[in-house]
């Protein structure tokens, strides 16, 4: 076994070099500079989770592997995994890819080697999918792709478990249109809107979101030209800094629609408009996440954002926990694809559809 384990990981690394020559990992999420928003820090996550990292007691080890996984989110997702996996009576650990792609296929290999039956991981960057998925299949693991969606060598999709890209980005548009016309923006003569859709380009479930957003948007009335990309890379400061260059060259613009791939890139345009000197009052932002919208309602703070879409990571890392577990178990088969819910909030709803976990974070 491990000779051939070793086979496995020499061949990985080889299909990783190969598949990331053309990609460079973007940072890790990084705490916005200060601005008309902010974020409170996240608790980090450890590099490994309350449980054996072994099999030694005859429990059977499940591994979550997340990148960014200090970003709420995933901390919630890691979490939850970790909880579910222990209350059906396994082993279970958590490991941090952050934003490196390498390390992404080490961290498998690294389950692997402690016993791993079971891992989801969400993937630093889509083009280790292969990599992971044949260093799975050699050691006869258990493997679902979570938030984000990967392939395996033959081009065949990994068993998921997330959110439907198009569906979220199509709910955020439509918030997006009706807070527009409610607020009576297009008809207002002394106000110009435009929009920052904010977009990881290289994320397929990224473009899945923005490009919905913007379909939904354009229904709304907004002119194609009036929409503008800003290529962020996930993160808050990503985000600030490559929206400011973008609202200074529209310096007619007055009323601002924002919307991006999470609550992240959301955030960070918030901070360039908060240092362009734009008042909450003139910014219609909806997040994507709602982990960092709802920080300033919590705070009864005056904020962009108007309203987000809630996702949960908790419900994703139990849905994965589960599908691993009843696969090792019971010999179920994975699921193609488990979709998890949505729902858009609002300061007024929010506190009334978060989880407690989710809700003990905003605060």
């Amino acid at each position: 076994m491990r000779l051939h384990r070793g086979v496995v990981l020499a061949s990985a690394l080889a299909i990783i070099v190969a598949a990331c020559g053309s990609t460079a990992a973007s940072p890790s999420a990084a705490a916005p500079s200060a601005a008309t928003e902010s974020t409170a820090p996240s608790a980090a996550a450890s590099t490994e989770a309350s449980g054996s990292a072994n099999t030694g007691g005859g429990k059977p080890l499940f591994v979550a592997i997340n990148k960014a996984a200090d970003q709420q989110y995933f901390i919630d997702l890691q979490t939850s995994f970790v909880d579910t996996i222990t209350a059906l009576g396994g082993d279970a650990a958590k490991f941090d890819a952050k934003a490196e792609a390498p390390l992404g296929v080490q961290l498998v290999n690294d389950a692997i080697s402690k016993g791993a039956k079971g891992i989801a991981i969400t993937v630093p960057d889509q083009s280790i999918g292969p990599a992971v998925a044949t260093a799975a299949k050699a050691a006869g693991v258990a493997l679902v792709a979570t938030d984000d969606p990967i392939k395996d060598a033959s081009g065949a999709a990994i068993p998921f478990v997330g959110f439907d890209g198009t569906d979220m980005g199509t709910k955020v548009g439509v918030e997006a249109g009706k807070l527009l016309t409610d607020g009576g923006w297009l008809t207002d003569t002394s106000k110009t809107v435009g929009v920052l859709s904010v977009e990881k380009q290289d994320l397929t479930v990224c473009n899945q979101r923005t490009d919905a957003a913007k379909a939904e948007i354009g229904k709304a009335g907004v002119a194609a030209d009036a929409i503008f990309a800003v290529p962020g890379d996930g993160t808050v400061a990503g985000a600030q800094s490559a929206a400011g260059p973008v609202i200074t060259a529209h310096p007619k613009v007055t009323n601002w629609i924002v919307f991006g791939c999470n609550d992240e890139s959301v955030l960070g345009a918030l901070n360039a408009l908060g240092a362009a000197n734009v008042k909450p009052d003139d910014i219609i932002g909806v997040g994507l996440g709602a982990y960092e919208a709802c920080r300033p309602w919590a705070a009864n703070q005056p904020t962009g954002f108007k309203a987000a879409l809630y996702i949960s990571g908790t419900d994703v890392g139990s849905a994965a926990a589960q599908a691993l577990w009843d696969n090792v178990t019971k010999g179920t088969a994975l699921p193609p694809a488990t979709v998890a819910k949505t729902t858009i909030v609002d300061p007024t709803s929010y506190a009334t559809t978060f989880s407690p976990a989710s809700l003990a974070a905003c605060k």
